[in-house]
C-alpha cells in the first residue's frame, strides 16, 4: 500500500488535472471557518463589528480565493463544496442578480471595495457568499453557478445550526437543488449537476460538531439517517447512480474504531461508508471513503490538541467506479496544503485570526479534493482499473502533528527584523520565529518586541518547564515560536519541547 502516495508527495498538494479523454473535472471541499458578511450583525461573538470589520471580510474572502486559485493552473476547482458561510442575518438586503453585481464592480478589487469608510449602505447587506464570488472573480476564477443552503437567520441567542450554511459552486449546470433538514445542524444541500450530458448527485454536508462526544454522535446518527434515506431512494431507482458526498461530517474516517464506546456512529453504522474498493466493486457496499486512498499517517486535514483529524470527507458511490456516466480517478484524492500560506511549518492549518487591522490566516481546515471525469462509453458492468485497491480495515490509530521534524533553520529571526516591524499587523500570523531576549516574569514569562508584548504558550508541560527554567536561570529566553492570537492576545506558541533552546 505504500506505493500509493509517498510521504513527500503528500506535503505538496498536486492541484493539476491529469490528461484525460472525455470531460475531466475536480471537486474540492472547503470549510472556510465562518466567512461572515460585512453588515455587523452576527450570531457569533468573534464576528461582531469591534473585531470583524469590512476589511476583515475582504481578507478572509480573498485568502480563500487564493487557495482555490491553486487548482487547475489558476482556473479553480470545477465543483466546490463550501461550509461555514454565514446565514445572512439581514436577509432583506440581498443581491438579486449576482452576475450584474460582479459586472458592476469588476474594475474595483475586493479590498478597495470594502475599504470605503463608511461602507456604503448598498454594500453592507451583501451576503457572505457574494463577497466570496467577488474574491474568486478578482483571482480569475469565474463561470460558477451557485446553490445556497437554506435556513432561517437567528439573532442571538441562537439555536445550533442557525448561524452558518453550506454553499455549492459549479462550473457545470446545476439542474436541480434540494434541501434536507437535519437535527441541530446545517441543512444538507443536494444538487444535481449535469456534466457532459451525465447527471451527478452532489451532497454538501455539515453535521453536528463534537467528533468525540457520544451525546453529539446521537445527533450525527440522525443527520446521517436523513442522508441515508435520500441515498436509498436514489439507489432504488439506479443502484449505480453517480453520487458524490462531501463536507464537514464532524466525524473521523475511523470514527467507530477510534471511539469504540459509541454504540452507533453516523458514518459507519448509519451512512454505511466502507473502506474496501474490492467490496465496493463487488456490490457489498455502495459508498467508499476517499480517505483510504492515503497512507494512514497522511490522513488529516484539521488538528485538535496536536492530533490530526479527518472531519472533512469526500465519499463516492459504487457508480463512480464503473465505465458509465462519471468516473473517479483512482488515487487522485489529496489534501490541499500550500506551505507558507494555509499550512504552517509542520503542514497544519493556519487558521483565521482577527488580529491586526484586517485580519490574517485562512481556516482551521485544509481543503480536500479529488479528480473525476465523464466517460465516453456506457458500460455499467465494466469496472475501471484500480492500482493497489484499499482493502485494509481502519484501526484506532491517532497520528500527531510532527512538530519535532520541523526544520528550525528556516525560522525567521526576531532579532533580525527592523525595529519598526509591527508583528501585530496581521502579516506575520502563522510564521515561525527564533526568539531570543529578556524574559518578562519567571512564571508564564512573556517577551517584548518593538514595544509590543507577547504571551508565550507551550502546550507540552516539559516545554513550559524548560522555558520557565530559562527565565529563572538567566532572566532571558531562547525558543522557537509560531506567532498567533488567542482571545485577543498575541502569543508565540511553542509547539514542541525541542523548540526551547
Amino acid at each position: 500500500m505504500l506505493a500509493r502516495i509517498s510521504a513527500l508527495g503528500a506535503w505538496f498538494a498536486v492541484f493539476a488535472l491529469p490528461v484525460w479523454s472525455a470531460q475531466p473535472f475536480t471537486v474540492a471541499v472547503y470549510n472556510v471557518e465562518n466567512l461572515h458578511d460585512a453588515d455587523g450583525v452576527a450570531v457569533y461573538d468573534d464576528y461582531q463589528p469591534d473585531t470583524y470589520t469590512p476589511a476583515h471580510v475582504a481578507t478572509k474572502a480573498t485568502n480563500a480565493a487564493k487557495i482555490l486559485q491553486k487548482f487547475r493552473g489558476g482556473a479553480g476547482p470545477d465543483i466546490i463544496l463550501l461550509q461555514e458561510i454565514e446565514i445572512d442575518q439581514t436577509p432583506d438586503s440581498t443581491v438579486a442578480d449576482i452576475d450584474a453585481f460582479l459586472a458592476r464592480w469588476r474594475g474595483t478589487d475586493l479590498p478597495t471595495l470594502l475599504g470605503q469608510s463608511p461602507l456604503p449602505a448598498e454594500l453592507k447587506g451583501v451576503p457572505a457568499e457574494v463577497w466570496l464570488m467577488k474574491a474568486l472573480e478578482d483571482a480569475g476564477l469565474s463561470g460558477y453557478e451557485m446553490a445556497v443552503g437554506a435556513d432561517a437567520p437567528s439573532p442571538p441567542p441562537a439555536e445550533s445550526g442557525r448561524a452558518i450554511k453550506c454553499v455549492t459552486l459549479s462550473k457545470f449546470p446545476i439542474v436541480a437543488t434540494r434541501q434536507h433538514a437535519v437535527e441541530s445542524a446545517r441543512m444538507i444541500l443536494e444538487t444535481e449537476i449535469e456534466i457532459d450530458g451525465q447527471r451527478v448527485f452532489v451532497f454538501n454536508n455539515h453535521w453536528k460538531s463534537g467528533a468525540g462526544t457520544t451525546a453529539m454522535e446521537r445527533i450525527r446518527v440522525q443527520n446521517a439517517g436523513v442522508l441515508r434515506d435520500r441515498l436509498d431512494a436514489i439507489f432504488a431507482d439506479n443502484p449505480l447512480a453517480d453520487v458524490i458526498i462531501g463536507g464537514d461530517l464532524n466525524s473521523q474516517y475511523n470514527q467507530k474504531a477510534r471511539y469504540p464506546n459509541m454504540p452507533r456512529t453516523g458514518v459507519d453504522d448509519i451512512l454505511r461508508v466502507g473502506y474496501s474498493e474490492t467490496e465496493l466493486r463487488r456490490g457489498d457496499i455502495d459508498l467508499y471513503n476517499l480517505w483510504y486512498e492515503l497512507e494512514p499517517p497522511l490522513r488529516g486535514s484539521d488538528v485538535y490538541r496536536g492530533e490530526w483529524g479527518t472531519l472533512m470527507h469526500l465519499i463516492v458511490s459504487r457508480g463512480l467506479h464503473n465505465w458509465a456516466g462519471v468516473q473517479y480517478q483512482d488515487n487522485s484524492f489529496r489534501v490541499a496544503r500550500v506551505p507558507g500560506m494555509n499550512a504552517d511549518a509542520a503542514g497544519a492549518p493556519v487558521r483565521w485570526s482577527s488580529g491586526g487591522p484586517s485580519g490574517s490566516g485562512y481556516s482551521d481546515h485544509l481543503p480536500i479534493y479529488a479528480h473525476f471525469r465523464s466517460v465516453d462509453q456506457n458500460l455499467p458492468t465494466k469496472w475501471m482499473p484500480v492500482e493497489n485497491p484499499s482493502d485494509e480495515p481502519p484501526t484506532a490509530d491517532v497520528w500527531s502533528v510532527n512538530y519535532a521534524a520541523v526544520d528550525l533553520n528556516k525560522a525567521l529571526r526576531l532579532d533580525a527584523l527592523p525595529k519598526n516591524t509591527d508583528l501585530q499587523d496581521g502579516n506575520w500570523t502563522g510564521k515561525l520565529f527564533k526568539v531570543s531576549g529578556p524574559a518578562i516574569g519567571a512564571r508564564n514569562p512573556k517577551v517584548r518586541f518593538g514595544g509590543q508584548l507577547f504571551q508565550i504558550y507551550a502546550p507540552q508541560p516539559a516545554a513550559k518547564e524548560l522555558l520557565e527554567a530559562q527565565a529563572v536561570r538567566s532572566r532571558s529566553l531562547s525558543f522557537y515560536g509560531e506567532l498567533g492570537m488567542y482571545k485577543g492576545d498575541w502569543q508565540f506558541v511553542i509547539r514542541d519541547v525541542s523548540w526551547v533552546q
